[in-house]
C-alpha cells in the first residue's frame, strides 16, 4: 500500500482493510440510555460509574486510550493503578447529571495528540495523579455548590501539587491492517520515586450472554507460549478470528471472564467463579482466587509493576497481529513507529497553510486528531431494547417506553461522536458539523457520516431523522443538506471529482425529511415554523421542547430561518443536478426557490406588523408567542435565535442558473400571482444584468441594521467570537410574567444557572463554534454577491470599516485566537487555570471544548467536544488557503449598493 492510502485510509486498497482497527472504544459507556433497564427510566441512576467495573455492559464498551475492531469485538485499553486508589483506574471519571452544580462533567484529564485518518498512527495522553484519585471530594464538594458558583475541577482538589502524578503517553503504529504495534510510555513527573502498575487489558465484548447471541460460539482468551523474554495472551472469535497479544517481558497474566459480579452488586449468585472486576480485586485487594489460575477467560491483562525514579521514563511494548502472522514483538518495531509518525508529519503539512505558525499547526493537528479520536462504536437495536422493557411492537405496555416511536432503529457503525465521555452516542444536528469538519482529512468518511442518519435503518418512515439517543424524537436544526453541499463543493475544489452519486443519495432522502418539516413543524401553514429547542437548549423565555405555559404556540425565528437555509441548500444541490437530469431537477429547483420565497415573506410580511418575526423599531427578528385568545408577543430576547436568518443567505452564480430553462419567466409569473413577495422576490433577482443572483431572508436595510448588532461589542461581538446572547441583557434582562410567575432571560458569559435540559449547557452568553461557522458562512455569501464596495462598522462605532470578507475574517481569527498563545504566552481556552497556562507539560495541550466564555473565551462544558468545535481547523484552513478573490460569485460585475 502507498504512503499515500496509509495517510488517507483507503478500505477499498487490495493490501488490507487499513481501518479495521481503531479508537472505536468510548471512553463511558455507564449512565447511558443503551445500558439503562430501570424503572425509573434515569440512566445516570440505574447504571452508575460505581457499577461499571463489575457488571457487564449491554450494548458497547469502554477504555482508557483504547482500540477495539469496527464491531467492538475485541477491545483493548489500558488499565492503571498508583497504589492507592481503591479501585482499578480503568475508565474515566465524572459527575452525573445529579451530582454536579452544572450537570454531568468529565472529571479527569487525557488528550488526543494525534490519528491519521486510516488510525496507522494514535497518540494519546492520560495524566495520573500519584495520591488518592478524589473521588468522593469531587462528588460531595460539586453537589454542594449552587448553579452561581464555579464547578470544582480535578486540579482544584490540589491532587496535581508538586507534580506528583504519571504521564502515560499510549500509541499506535500498524505494520499492516491487522499489525497493530502499541507502545505505552509512563513518565514520573513527581518529586520522589512513585510506582505504577500498568496492566494493559485485551478483552472481549459480552455477545454470548444475551439472546440475538444465543448458540453463537463463545470466545475465549488464554495465556500461549511465547519466545524467551516475552509473554503472551491468544485471543479466539468465531467471526473475528484468532489474534495474539505478544508483550515486552516476562510478566504475570491475570485472567477472568467479562461477566458481572451480581453477587457484590445485587446480592445474587454469579453464573461463573470469575468476574468482570476479578482484576481487580486481585490487584488493589490482593484476593488471589479472583483470577483463573487456567489463565484463561474473555478477559486479560498483563501486570507490570513500574518503579521510576523522579523524572523517570520507562516503555512497554505489546504487539497485537493475527496468529500466525510471524510477527516476533521487537521485528521492526522501531522502524515501523517511525515510518508511521513520518507520514503522519506528512499528512498534516500537506494541510496546513503556508504561512501558518508553529502554535497554529499544532491547534488545527489536535483539532483533527480529536475528531478522529472521536469516532465510536456503536450499538443500539432500539427494537430488541425496547422488547427487554417489555414493550412489543404491537403490544401494550403499562409505562411510556422511552424512544417507543423507534422501533425500526438499529445502529451497529463507526460514528464520529460529539464527546466521547459526556455525549458517546450521536445527536443529527452534531453528526453534520462533524462531518464538516472531517471533510479537509478523510472526505469519504465524512459523506458516510452524513449519510448514516438518512438510512432506512435510521431515518424514521415519517421522514424525521433521529434527533439523540435520550429523546430521538426531539428536533435538531436541519442542516445536513447545507453539510452534504459544503462537503461536495470542497471536493470538488480538491480533487475535480463530481460525486453525483452521492449528492443524489442525500436529495432523495432528504426530501421526505423536508417533508416531514412543512406537515408537522408548520401547524398553521403560514411557513412559520417550529421545532423545540432546537439544540439551543435554555435560549428562550421558555422551555420550548415544552408545553408553554401560556397556552399557544411559539413561532421560531430560528426555526423559520433555518427552513430557509434548508430551501436554498436543496436548491443548491437540484441545481448542481440538473444538468445529470434535468426532467426530474428542473421542478426541485423551481419548488424550492418558491418555497424560500414563501418562508422569507413570512417572517417579515407587507407592511409593519405585531405578529411577525421581524421588528422593525429594534432591527432584529424575534420569536413571536401567539397566545389561545388569538393575540401575539413578540419575545424580545436579542439571542442568537434572531441572527440565524442572517445565515439564510445563498448564492448563485450564472453558470447555475443557466442550467434551469424556464427560470426567470416562472419567478416572474410567481410574482405576478404573489404581489405581496414583490419586495422578497426583488431581493432575490437584484444585481447587474446577467450577474449573480442572492437568495436571502434579509434585504440590504435588515443586512445593516442585524450587522449593527452583530458587530457590537456591547452586544454579540466578543474578543473570541460571537456571543449566543447580548451582552445588552447584562444589564437589561428580558422578563416575562405568566399568572404571577416571572420568566427571566439575563446574559450569563458561562455555566447555565437553571436546569433547563440538564442545566449543563447554557446559550445565553457563551460562544458556540456551529452557529459562529453558520454566521461566517452567510457572510462570505452575502460578500460573494455584494463585493468589495459594501462595508460596515466593525466593531460597531469605531470608525472602521470592512467589507464582509473582512468581517468573517475578523470573527474566524477571533476564534482561532481561543486556542493560540497571546502576547503574555496564554491561551484564553484555559482561563485562570495556571498550570495549563504555564507548565511546560500541559501548556501546549489543547482542549476543545462545548462552547466558550462568552468575555474571556475560557472553555466550558464538555471538554472533548471536538466535533463541531473541531471546526476551528475547517475555519483556519478556509482562510489560510483562499483569498477574496476565490470567494466572489462574479469578480467582473460587482455590484455597489
Amino acid at each position: 500500500m502507498t504512503t499515500k492510502a496509509q495517510q488517507t485510509g483507503a478500505a477499498t486498497e487490495a493490501s488490507g482493510k487499513w481501518r479495521l482497527w481503531g479508537p472505536y472504544l468510548s471512553e463511558r459507556q455507564w449512565g447511558t440510555v443503551r445500558e439503562d433497564y430501570s424503572e425509573s427510566g434515569d440512566a445516570w441512576s440505574a447504571f452508575p460509574h460505581d457499577h461499571a467495573r463489575s457488571r457487564a455492559y449491554r450494548w458497547g464498551e469502554d477504555g482508557l486510550g483504547g482500540i477495539c475492531d469496527d464491531k467492538q469485538r475485541l477491545c483493548f485499553a489500558v488499565t492503571l493503578w498508583n497504589g492507592r486508589d481503591p479501585i482499578l483506574k480503568e475508565r474515566a471519571f465524572g459527575l452525573t447529571n445529579s451530582e454536579g452544580n452544572h450537570g454531568e462533567d468529565l472529571k479527569e484529564y487525557y488528550f488526543y495528540l494525534d490519528s491519521t485518518p486510516s488510525h496507522s498512527y494514535l497518540r494519546y495522553l492520560y495524566k495520573y495523579p500519584q495520591g488518592e484519585f478524589p473521588y468522593n471530594d469531587l462528588v460531595a464538594t460539586n453537589r454542594a455548590r449552587s448553579r452561581q458558583e464555579f464547578e470544582y475541577e480535578l486540579l482544584d482538589t490540589g491532587i496535581f501539587d508538586d507534580d506528583r502524578y504519571f504521564d502515560v503517553t499510549v500509541e499506535y503504529a500498524k505494520g499492516a491492517p491487522e499489525d497493530v504495534l502499541i507502545r505505552i510510555t509512563v513518565e514520573n513527573r513527581g518529586p520522589d520515586e512513585a510506582t505504577l502498575h500498568l496492566l494493559p487489558t485485551l478483552w472481549f465484548r459480552n455477545t454470548w450472554s444475551w439472546r440475538e447471541r444465543a448458540g453463537a460460539g463463545k470466545p475465549g482468551l488464554a495465556a500461549v507460549d511465547s519466545p524467551r523474554g516475552t509473554t503472551a495472551i491468544r485471543a479466539v472469535h468465531p467471526d473475528l478470528g484468532s489474534y495474539d497479544l505478544r508483550c515486552g517481558g516476562q510478566v504475570p497474566l491475570l485472567c477472568t471472564e467479562n461477566e458481572t459480579n451480581n453477587e457484590r452488586l445485587f446480592g445474587s449468585p454469579n453464573t461463573s467463579p470469575y468476574v468482570k472486576d476479578g482484576i481487580g480485586r486481585y490487584v488493589v485487594g490482593g484476593e488471589t482466587e479472583a483470577v483463573n489460575p487456567a489463565r484463561e477467560g474473555t478477559k486479560a491483562a498483563a501486570h507490570y509493576v513500574l518503579t521510576l525514579p523522579p523524572g523517570g521514563a520507562e516503555t512497554v511494548r505489546l504487539r497485537l497481529a493475527p496468529t500466525g502472522s510471524s510477527m516476533p514483538l521487537a521485528r521492526d518495531f522501531d522502524r515501523v513507529f517511525r515510518d508511521r509518525q513520518a507520514e503522519a508529519d506528512a499528512f498534516y503539512r500537506s494541510l496546513t497553510p503556508h504561512g501558518a505558525t508553529e502554535d497554529e499547526a499544532r491547534v488545527l493537528r489536535q483539532a483533527w486528531a480529536g475528531m478522529l479520536w472521536s469516532k465510536q462504536y456503536y450499538f443500539f437495536d432500539v427494537d430488541t431494547w425496547l422488547a427487554e422493557h417489555g414493550q412489543e411492537l404491537w403490544g401494550v405496555t403499562r409505562r411510556q417506553i422511552r424512544n417507543h416511536e423507534w422501533f425500526h432503529l438499529v445502529s451497529d457503525d463507526i460514528v464520529a461522536m460529539p464527546d466521547k465521555w459526556e455525549y458517546p452516542w450521536f445527536a443529527a444536528w452534531d453528526l453534520a458539523f462533524h462531518a464538516v469538519g472531517l471533510a479537509l482529512v478523510d472526505t469519504d468518511f465524512a459523506k458516510e457520516q452524513l449519510e448514516l442518519l438518512l438510512r432506512d435503518t435510521h431515518l424514521h418512515p415519517n421522514g424525521q431523522i433521529p434527533a439523540y439517543e435520550w429523546n430521538f424524537t426531539d428536533v435538531n436544526p436541519p442542516v445536513h443538506a447545507w453539510a452534504a453541499y459544503f462537503i461536495h463543493v470542497l471536493e470538488q475544489r480538491r480533487t475535480g471529482r463530481t460525486d453525483r452519486d452521492f449528492l443524489e443519495r442525500v436529495f432523495q432522502k432528504l426530501l421526505t425529511n423536508f417533508t416531514w418539516w412543512v406537515n408537522r413543524k408548520d401547524p398553521a401553514g403560514r411557513n412559520v415554523f417550529q421545532g423545540g429547542f432546537l439544540g439551543l437548549d435554555n435560549i428562550g423565555v421558555f422551555d420550548r421542547s415544552a408545553p408553554l405555559p401560556t397556552g399557544g404556540q411559539l413561532e421560531q425565528a430560528d426555526g423559520t430561518a433555518w427552513m430557509a437555509l434548508y430551501c436554498q441548500a436543496m436548491l443548491q444541490i437540484a441545481a448542481e443536478l440538473v444538468e445529470h437530469n434535468p426532467a426530474v431537477y428542473e421542478e426541485h429547483v423551481l419548488k424550492f426557490v418558491e418555497h424560500f420565497l414563501w418562508i422569507s415573506a413570512a417572517m417579515d410580511r407587507t407592511g409593519d406588523l405585531p405578529d411577525e418575526l421581524w421588528d422593525e423599531e429594534d432591527g432584529f427578528f424575534y420569536d413571536v408567542l401567539r397566545l389561545p385568545d388569538g393575540g401575539a408577543v413578540r419575545l424580545k430576547v436579542r439571542s442568537m435565535v434572531g441572527l440565524l436568518p442572517l445565515c439564510a443567505a445563498t448564492v448563485f452564480r450564472p453558470v447555475q442558473l443557466a442550467k434551469v430553462s424556464g427560470l426567470g419567466d416562472r419567478l416572474r409569473r410567481f410574482a405576478d400571482r404573489h404581489p405581496s413577495l414583490t419586495v422578497t422576490l426583488a431581493t432575490a433577482q437584484s444585481g447587474v444584468p446577467g450577474g449573480p443572483r442572492l437568495l436571502s431572508v434579509v434585504d440590504e436595510k435588515k443586512l445593516l441594521r442585524v450587522l449593527a448588532h452583530l458587530l457590537s461589542e456591547d452586544e454579540f461581538l466578543s474578543p473570541h467570537g460571537i456571543r449566543s446572547l447580548s451582552r445588552h441583557h447584562a444589564e437589561h434582562p428580558y422578563s416575562f410574567w405568566v399568572h404571577g410567575q416571572e420568566f427571566r432571560v439575563g446574559y450569563l458569559p458561562a455555566e447555565s444557572d437553571t436546569g433547563m435540559f440538564g442545566g449543563n449547557s447554557n446559550w445565553r452568553g457563551p460562544v458556540w463554534f456551529p452557529m459562529n461557522a453558520l454566521i461566517i458562512r452567510g457572510l462570505l455569501n452575502l460578500y460573494a454577491f455584494y463585493g468589495d464596495d459594501f462595508t460596515v462598522e466593525c466593531p460597531t462605532g469605531s470608525g472602521v470599516r470592512k467589507n464582509l470578507y473582512e468581517v468573517a475574517k475578523d470573527i474566524s481569527d477571533r476564534l482561532s485566537r481561543l486556542f493560540l498563545r497571546d502576547a503574555d504566552g496564554r491561551r484564553p481556552v484555559y482561563g485562570g487555570q495556571e498550570k495549563f497556562q504555564h507548565d511546560p507539560y500541559w501548556r501546549d495541550l489543547i482542549s476543545f471544548h462545548e462552547y466558550f466564555h462568552g468575555d474571556n473565551g475560557a472553555g466550558i462544558g464538555a471538554a472533548h467536544q471536538t466535533g463541531w468545535t473541531g471546526l476551528v481547523a475547517t475555519l483556519m484552513s478556509v482562510f489560510g488557503n483562499l483569498t477574496p478573490e476565490d470567494f466572489q460569485a462574479d469578480p467582473a460585475r460587482r455590484r455597489t449598493p
